[in-house]
């Protein structure tokens, strides 16, 4: 064999198991029910609850907060977010966790928010001139 033969089967097999490792991280949505059954890191999307409790003291520890989630079942549950309670975060629309249950809580290391359009009021406005709404 020539030497660029072999260089280009390194480079292949190195491909090969990058893409391997970085597909470990690719993940479906999951709910709290699935989450409880495997045990293993999941993502969930869903709903803040607005109406429930929500605890963040930075004086005491900047990288706790909790709140209260409803997900793709209607199931809810309280919710650890080990990071800072992030800016705006009564406005989100969706909520995009990852993380993994322990107990009866589920314990967030990443959060995604989906915020409301900047567009949604011209949106409104445009179907109202319009007589669709």
């Amino acid at each position: 064999m020539k030497k660029i033969h072999i260089v280009g089967i390194i480079l292949i097999a190195v491909s090969i198991g990058l893409l391997m490792s970085l597909s470990g991280d690719v993940a479906t949505y999951s709910n709290f029910k699935d989450a409880r059954a495997t045990g293993e890191r999941v993502k969930i999307a869903g709903q803040l609850m607005k109406d429930m409790e929500m605890h963040y003291e930075p004086e005491v520890d900047p990288n706790y907060f909790s709140f209260f989630l409803k997900d793709s079942n209607e199931e809810e549950r309280k919710v650890d977010l080990l990071a800072a309670r992030p800016q705006d975060f009564e406005m989100s629309e969706q909520i995009v966790l990852t993380g993994q249950m322990r107990g009866d809580e589920f314990v967030a290391t990443e959060m995604l928010m989906k915020c409301p359009s900047k567009y949604k009021d011209e949106e409104i406005y445009i179907k109202s001139e319009k007589g669709e709404i």
